[in-house]
């Protein structure tokens, strides 16, 4: 599937962290030329509320369907975009997925509010976490307050795995859209020579793959320690530049047949500051070994 996003599906709930997130993918859509596809889900009712309770679910369309006409006219005017409405019925996760695959969305960008802080940062709104798991196109996730417009730096963390490269081409690729710098950032224990040796190798390979195709890169090996988790390195990176996105793995390569997150992806969704491109690793059927893909 090809990664240039003609078709933006951005699922909205008229809460302020949706409403930043279709700013921000009208924002994207305008330097992309592409069309948005604005989608609101009405939760379906369990079987007892409905027996028990008159059903209003035709007059709350008509409603939403009212409020996203309007909504979709204003940035369309705004921004000089088609935007195309949709409502639909059922589980919210389900609905964007199944939307987005009717459609052939090339990204879907959703808000955010990352995971409650009782939860202690280990989970994530359950809608957003469900899309990222089952979409089978990139999912951008926008958490907090701050609206973004051109992206013009791209930070690309990299382990020593392969698999993790799957996304260098998603990133070359958005950069020629974007005309961005993409950043290469690695971490390495300060007592681990042999891993630091690999991820040298692998920095300078991707940093060479990537400026061969015409394109900004940089790249830097960070060292660090045990305790601190590897998603604040890669926030305290991102301080140095503006206007950008952090593009992620969601699932380390031993997950890629199951329907987890790797927690460093978790981390770094829910607690990133700026947009976080997910991208979901091919299925495999055969595994090589255990990674730290992220």
């Amino acid at each position: 599937m090809s990664v240039i996003s003609s078709k933006i599906l951005v699922p909205i709930g008229f809460s302020n962290q949706s409403l930043i997130a279709f700013d921000q993918a009208c924002n994207f859509a305008k330097l992309n030329h592409s069309k948005i596809f604005l989608l609101s889900v009405i939760e379906e009712r369990n079987a007892m509320h409905s027996l028990f309770l008159d059903d209003n679910s035709h007059k709350l369309k008509k409603m939403v369907l009212h409020k996203l006409t309007e909504l979709s006219q204003e940035f369309a005017e705004k921004y000089s975009l088609e935007i195309e409405i949709m409502v639909s019925q059922g589980k919210i996760y389900n609905q964007i997925n199944e939307v987005a695959e009717m459609i052939g969305a090339d990204l879907i960008i959703m808000g955010t509010t990352g995971s409650p802080k009782q939860k202690k940062n280990r989970f994530m709104g359950s809608n957003a976490e469900r899309v990222i798991r089952l979409a089978k196109c990139p999912v951008m996730t926008i958490k907090g307050a701050t609206i973004k417009g051109a992206c013009r730096n791209i930070i690309l963390p990299l382990d020593i795995e392969k698999e993790t490269k799957e996304k260098v081409t998603y990133a070359i690729k958005y950069s020629r859209q974007w005309n961005a710098t993409i950043h290469l950032i690695s971490v390495v224990l300060r007592d681990n020579s042999i891993v630091r040796n690999k991820l040298v190798r692998n920095l300078k390979q991707v940093e060479s793959f990537i400026k061969d195709a015409n394109i900004s890169c940089t790249s830097i090996l960070l060292e660090g320690d045990k305790k601190q988790n590897l998603g604040d390195f890669i926030f305290d990176y991102e301080k140095k530049f503006d206007d950008d996105v952090i593009i992620i793995m969601t699932k380390k390569e031993e997950l890629s047949l199951s329907k987890n997150i790797s927690v460093t992806a978790r981390y770094i969704i829910n607690n990133s500051p700026i947009p976080v491109i997910n991208i979901r690793p091919k299925e495999r059927k055969h595994l090589t070994g255990p990674t730290t893909a992220f």
